[in-house]
């Protein structure tokens, strides 16, 4: 591999790249799927290739392929820098990527099981299990479960003289009952919705979530829903739970941090981002009590590495601080976007989604730092309210300022204590406005890291795979409902 990278990276400088990386990537993925009794899927994937990435005449040029060879390497690597030649012809400015980042080294994620080591059959086994549990509730009509097993080793090389191996590994799961009766429909999710809940970690995250024993609890609840009060309109507090807390994070914090949206360089797919440069320093984000970090040293984060894709360390940096924006996430290239006064080093957020992609602006580990409460003292000090939980729909603004999320469940609030089931709960604001009415957070051992195994963004599209450390929150003074 490394004589490979060296010959790529002389290569690209003889002619006449100023910069230059590559980056070997062998991901192996192995999913699993159960609905009714069946298994409905069953994958073993395995891809493999590199991309060479230089710049030349100040515009960027990429090349890929899955063809790992001396010559394939060669044509490559001409390839890319014919790209960026061409490229330069047109550019807008010229590409600077600052302080050089030389760094070499190994990290691979520490597990206690590798899950690739269990057998297909315990996998299958569990996915069953959970299955009729579910499905041994009244009601339930469908019932599904999922597992996902991912490794994904590394190397990369620059021309700055960094070389780096990882190894990467990550394990999802999750169940799912829905519940049907007439024309209604009502969805119930463990540990998190829309499949799963991931992490960097080894088979000991499955055995923790004990799926099985949860399927009937998520069972019952899918056929309460059914009958359950609808959630009531008006303005009331709210206390999310940590994974519609998470959700909302990834959503109204995460994306409008990235330098490369903030800029516009990335607009098309998802909007770019209100938190423009003006404000960095300044702006009111949220109440005193809220601090937000982007982490990727968290051990099990999904967004957690020992490098990102340009070869930056892993690194913990603060975004919002009592409650006032300081900090975006950035590549090596953006970071020389915000001008004098700033860093011009990246803070390692740079990633790509596979050997054929170009690394771009990516979340690590997005989350809020600890707050003093637990849910049961924050419920018992709410006199009026509605407690959320499982994120179950959302949707925000270009600007990711406007929004509006749904959860599977909800509890009334009254005089401290949890009443009547209520379903179909939403709630509706605007960024600064919902987490400047936070006056409330959960503490340490309320909070954990979710996993979003499915982010989306850049065009071509790229999925990445980000963390979010999230406690309940409660919020004041906010639009539940259908707003009338």
């Amino acid at each position: 591999m490394q004589d490979l990278i060296a010959r790529a990276l002389d290569l690209a400088t003889v002619r006449g790249a100023t910069y230059a990386d590559m980056r070997i990537v062998h991901r192996q993925t192995q999913a699993v799927g159960v609905k009714n009794d069946i298994v409905e899927s069953l994958s073993d994937d395995e891809t493999a290739g590199f991309g060479v990435r230089v710049i030349v005449d100040g515009a960027w040029g990429f090349s890929s392929s899955n063809v790992l060879t001396p010559a394939e390497v060669d044509r490559v690597t001409a390839e890319a820098v014919a790209v960026g030649r061409a490229s330069g012809l047109v550019r807008k400015r010229v590409a600077q990527l600052g302080p050089p980042e030389v760094h070499t080294g190994a990290y691979r994620t520490p597990v206690a099981m590798d899950p690739f080591d269990v057998s297909l059959e315990e996998k299958i086994g569990l996915l069953l299990a959970a299955d009729v549990a579910m499905r041994g509730v009244a009601g339930v009509k469908v019932a599904e479960g999922n597992l996902v097993c991912l490794r994904e080793r590394k190397t990369f090389g620059s021309s700055e003289g960094s070389f780096l191996e990882q190894e990467i590994i990550e394990t999802g799961g999750g169940i799912k009952a829905t519940a049907v009766s007439g024309g209604e429909v009502q969805v119930r999710s463990y540990p998190n919705s829309f499949g799963r809940d991931q992490a960097c970690q080894g088979w000991e995250f499955i055995l923790a979530h004990d799926l099985a024993g949860a399927a009937p609890r998520i069972a019952e609840e899918a056929v309460a829903l059914l009958t359950a009060d609808q959630c009531p309109s008006g303005v009331s507090t709210i206390i999310l739970d940590g994974s519609q807390t998470a959700l909302q994070i990834h959503e109204s914090c995460g994306h409008p941090i990235e330098l490369d949206r903030v800029f516009g360089a990335e607009a098309a797919y998802a909007g770019t981002s209100f938190l423009t440069p003006d404000k960095l320093g300044h702006f009111r984000y949220g109440s005193d009590i809220v601090n937000l970090v982007a982490d990727a040293t968290i051990p099990g984060g999904l967004g957690t590495f020992g490098w990102d894709d340009e070869g930056v360390p892993a690194q913990r940096t603060q975004i919002v601080k009592n409650g006032i924006f300081v900090g975006y996430m950035t590549s090596r290239e953006t970071a020389q976007w915000l001008g004098d006064g700033h860093s011009r080093r990246s803070n390692g957020t740079a990633r790509a989604s596979g050997w054929n992609r170009i690394p771009i602006v990516r979340m690590t580990n997005v989350g809020l730092e600890p707050g003093v409460w637990t849910l049961a003292d924050m419920i018992a000090a709410t006199d009026d309210g509605i407690f959320m939980q499982t994120n179950r729909s959302w949707s925000i603004d270009n600007l990711r300022l406007n929004f509006q999320f749904g959860t599977e469940i909800g509890w009334e609030i009254k005089g401290g204590k949890l009443g009547r089931m209520l379903k179909n709960p939403t709630y509706t604001g605007s960024t600064p406005q919902f987490w400047c009415s936070v006056d409330a957070i959960g503490n340490a051992a309320e909070l954990r890291v979710w996993g979003t195994p499915n982010c989306g963004k850049g065009e071509p599209s790229q999925i990445a795979h980000t963390g979010h450390p999230a406690a309940p929150i409660r919020a004041r003074n906010i639009q539940v409902g259908v707003m009338k």
